[in-house]
């Protein structure tokens, strides 16, 4: 663990477990997946000294980011930010009883059984408090403006670099089989199951960024090797890359405090003047975190179609529609709506079926959303 890391000795056991367990078989892997890797990269044309200067700076220089959605209310009644400004700590989907994915954070359900699996059991064990177990994020490793994992929030927290010392890692979400993990020490299979990735078509990181379009293995190499460094980017300057689907998945193993873990916190604009935007500078400001912002999405309600994410968009979106527009905050009170008055959304179907579509109507905004602010490369 880092020395710079002030939660690192702080962890439970049951968080030590857990490391322990994905950092054996990511080390046991280490030596086959390096050896695929040179396999793969070779057939490509790129030279392995390509590929060892990526694999150190995605070791090196890749932040991990937790994405959320300020405006969201927790089972509580009280929004992300109010908790932030409250105590300056970022809580997990078992504490809060919010997802950006999945509604299973419970005992028993089926992130209980996933964790189960991929941690050895070790937030299983007795006495695991909801408060122990991990908060997800993701490995950013393209820095894109909107973040490497838009899908799950429209604001982003930048850790710390040493944080990384106390994540897991795996390709993709791991709610689906996980074929590679990693910790920061090694990262080969992480790695390795990107390239395949990229390799074989299944991820096309490159569709929204015209600087970089359809991102091959070589370009991808070279691509990390020159993005990453020790130095952030502002946000406000970088392209939207729009990843809703692929992303390196990250769980962070003990407290996300904004005093000691966090760097930067990047917000959509479209919260500025607004209650929620005012909260998350006045916890920035409590807690010492530096603020910045990032292209946001805006989209025309009549603009919706039903052809991505299903033929339940184009109504929802005229519904809640702000002056005929959407963004992130007019999505963001359309589900506090719903959780405060779910009587008023009856004419929808269940509470879970209009969560879920706004869920999904977030995606769309992502995936066709004209920038809100212009960004520069």
């Amino acid at each position: 663990m880092s020395r710079a890391d002030p939660q690192a000795r702080s962890l439970t056991p049951s968080q030590q477990a857990a490391l322990r367990h994905v950092r054996a078989q990511a080390i046991l892997d280490g030596p086959n997946a390096l050896a695929a890797l040179r396999e793969r990269v070779g057939k490509t044309g790129a030279g392995q000294a390509a590929l060892d200067e990526a694999l150190l700076s995605l070791r090196d220089h890749a932040r991990v980011v937790v994405q959320f959605h300020p405006d969201r209310l927790t089972r509580a009644g009280e929004s992300v930010a109010d908790n932030l400004l409250r105590d300056g700590r970022y809580r997990n989907q078992f504490e809060t009883g919010i997802s950006n994915g999945g509604l299973s954070a419970f005992e028993g359900g089926e992130r209980d059984l996933w964790e189960a699996g991929l941690f050895g059991g070790a937030y299983q064990a007795r006495r695991v408090t909801a408060a122990e177990r991990p908060k997800y994020g993701a490995l950013d490793f393209l820095r894109y403006g909107d973040g490497p994992a838009p899908r799950f929030g429209s604001c982003y927290l930048i850790l710390r670099p040493a944080i990384a010392d106390r994540c897991s890692l795996t390709v993709g979400d791991s709610h689906r089989p996980i074929a590679h993990v990693g910790v920061r020490d090694a990262m080969e299979g992480i790695l390795l199951g990107l390239v395949d990735a990229v390799g074989s078509g299944e991820w096309d990181l490159g569709r929204q960024d015209l600087a970089m379009p359809g991102l091959a293995v070589p370009s991808l190499l070279d691509r990390l090797s020159r993005t990453l460094g020790p130095i952030l980017p502002d946000p406000a300057r970088r392209p939207p890359g729009r990843l809703l689907d692929h992303y390196i998945e990250a769980k962070i193993h003990g407290p996300i405090d904004l005093r000691t873990d966090v760097d930067l916190l990047v917000a959509d604009p479209c919260f500025q003047g607004t209650p929620t935007g005012e909260r998350l500078r006045a916890a920035c400001s409590s807690y010492g975190v530096a603020v910045s912002g990032h292209c946001g999405f805006v989209l025309a309600a009549d603009s919706v179609d039903g052809e991505f994410r299903g033929p339940a968009m184009p109504a929802l979106a005229r519904r809640i529609a702000k002056d005929g527009f959407i963004d992130a905050a007019v999505i963001g009170a359309a589900a506090a709506s719903l959780n405060r008055h779910p009587e008023l959304w009856r004419d929808r179907g269940t509470y879970e079926e209009t969560l879920q579509h706004l869920k999904q109507l977030w995606h769309v905004l992502v995936h066709k959303g004209h920038p809100a602010m212009a960004a520069e490369t």
